[in-house]
């Protein structure tokens, strides 16, 4: 599932919004622990745009 997450991911990454969907939805889905990995990859493949993003994703999908 982790796999997919990355690949969804990559594919919209062209688009803020979808890839702001795709990652609140791929928090759902994974472990705390993949979950991590995910943010953690994401960080170091799209910090360079979407970092704030990440990361108030990241902190919201862990309130919940």
């Amino acid at each position: 599932m982790l796999d997919f997450c990355k690949t969804v991911l990559t594919r919209v990454s062209f688009d803020r919004r979808l890839f702001a969907k795709e990652l609140k939805k791929s928090f759902k889905w994974l472990s705390r622990e993949d979950a991590e990995t995910l943010r953690q990859w994401a960080m170091v493949q799209y910090h360079h745009k979407y970092a704030q993003l990440i990361a108030s994703s990241f902190a919201a999908a862990q309130v919940m």
